[in-house]
């Protein structure tokens, strides 16, 4: 994959995969969007000034990608109806992910948006949750863009760094990785691990 991605270094279509790959990731969790960021950042630390794609214009292109296709997730839900709301109760985790964003919304908080952004399937839960339960867009989406920011930044910055400091190898691709997929089984536990009452602060 390296290579592949490396072949686009350069060329403006770095930054549409990568922005296609994110969006669509909301709706099919398995692609590895953050494998292709961390991927394509590692890439740019790898090339010279002439041919890398600008780091910040990376995370921000990845950034811009998460909100729009949990905004885009988001509004399908709001528009799913009573399918989409007997699909949601049928399920315990949706509904349990529903509740707890709920709370924490309404009062203000939006670290379990974050926190969902980088366990696995938790940006669509969450995301399908705030529309299906007509959460209102001013107290989700500036969450989303939050989450989406940090998750992006904190991934171009594994590609950029690792690269940096163990060459532009396959190995500090696979370090990168592991250090997403660490974070992703941390925030996953600490979603799990959030009182139902008190919501999140």
């Amino acid at each position: 994959m390296l290579e592949q991605v490396g072949s686009l270094v350069g060329s403006p279509w770095i930054y549409a995969v990568v922005a296609l790959s994110v969006l669509l990731d909301v709706f099919l969790p398995v692609l590895p969007s953050g494998v292709l960021v961390i991927t394509a950042a590692t890439a740019a630390a790898a090339g010279s000034a002439a041919d890398v794609p600008d780091i910040l214009v990376l995370i921000v292109c990845a950034a811009t990608a998460s909100v729009m296709g949990d905004l885009v997730a988001y509004r399908l839900a709001w528009r799913g109806g009573d399918r989409l709301d007997r699909a949601i109760s049928r399920s315990r985790r949706l509904t349990t992910a529903q509740e707890r964003l709920g709370t924490a919304l309404a009062r203000g908080g939006g670290a379990l948006v974050v926190l969902a952004r980088f366990a696995p399937a938790g940006r669509s839960v969450v995301s399908l949750g705030a529309g299906a339960a007509h959460r209102r867009a001013r107290d989700f989406l500036p969450w989303s863009a939050l989450a989406g920011l940090v998750w992006a930044a904190y991934s171009v910055a594994l590609g950029y760094f690792g690269a940096h400091w163990l060459g532009a190898s396959w190995l500090a691709t696979a370090v990168s990785v592991g250090a997403l997929f660490g974070a992703g089984a941390g925030a996953a536990y600490l979603v799990r691990r959030q009182p139902r009452a008190s919501g999140v602060s």
